[in-house]
């Protein structure tokens, strides 16, 4: 396997002065959809979300990633027309605002991808890691930009129904490595390549709790892994601020930090100043 690269403030953006020697990226989540899980049609309307994309920018994320379908546990799909209206308009007025800034489409649509590349994108997230459409290995190759590789157990409907795995760490390394694999057989440099073990997406409370305790396992595959625990259930049910509007910062922020000392480099959150702020004492402590 390549040795383990970082990405983030390296590829530019609004948020690159603010990472500390490059040592990690704040990548900050951009849902212009109705029904997400955290933020359900706060920045549906396009003004609002390019609105809040200039504040996590001056938050200090070095990504915007937008996505337009909620991947919720028991959400539904949305019509691939009604998917590109959505995040097309969101990354033009990205950059209208922000000529520099960096923005990742959160997408499993290659025909998505390619406008929101096409619009200015600079990253694809694909939460299926390129099995959920035929033509996104191809579309990853051609575009010769970094792409996420998720795991995720089953889909986004029923994923939560009763997930079980004989050994988790296993199951979700091997699967990050061999979709690694296929990304750069179809062509994508190894360099291009990010891994996300999926937090919340087809686990328990103690499956999630082994990912981040053991996630030095997934860094071993050789490539930048991407945390995304940002107010999700499992933080919830840890602790007593069940709200996911924003209630769940403070357990967010202590997963960003164990995260990072275990090696992750990109961390995909809501609250941006507060897992930053963080994330920067916790390198720190890394620099001395």
């Amino acid at each position: 396997m390549p040795e383990t690269r970082e990405i983030g403030a390296n590829e530019g953006g609004a948020g690159a002065a603010h990472a500390p020697s490059g040592s990690f990226s704040v990548m900050g989540i951009l849902n212009v959809t109705p029904d997400s899980f955290s933020d359900p049609g706060e920045f549906f309307d396009p003004d609002k979300a390019v609105s809040h994309a200039m504040k996590m920018l001056d938050e200090g994320a070095d990504i915007i990633d937008v996505g337009g379908e909620s991947t919720r546990p028991g959400s539904d799909p949305v019509s691939p027309d009604e998917e590109l209206r959505r995040v097309v308009p969101t990354v033009r007025g990205i950059l209208s605002e922000r000529p520099d800034a960096t923005i990742s489409i959160d997408t499993y649509r290659a025909a998505t991808a390619e406008a929101a590349l096409e619009a200015g994108a600079k990253i694809v997230n694909d939460v299926t890691a390129a099995h959920g459409d035929s033509r996104m290995l191809s579309l990853m190759a051609e575009a010769d930009c970094p792409v996420v590789l998720m795991h995720m157990k089953g889909e986004p409907k029923t994923m939560q129904n009763d997930p079980r795995y004989d050994d988790v760490m296993k199951e979700v390394r091997e699967f990050l490595s061999g979709r690694a694999e296929a990304v750069i057989s179809a062509g994508v440099s190894p360099e291009r390549i990010i891994l996300d073990p999926g937090v919340g997406f087809g686990k328990t409370v103690e499956h999630n709790l082994l990912l981040l305790k053991n996630l030095g396992e997934i860094v071993d595959v050789g490539f930048p892994i991407l945390i995304g625990t940002s107010r999700k259930g499992f933080i919830g049910k840890l602790t007593t601020s069940g709200d996911a509007s924003g209630g769940r910062v403070f357990g967010t922020v202590a997963t960003s930090v164990l995260a990072y000392e275990r090696g992750a480099t990109l961390f995909r959150v809501h609250d941006v100043r507060a897992n930053r702020d963080a994330l920067e004492v916790a390198a720190a402590f890394r620099r001395v």
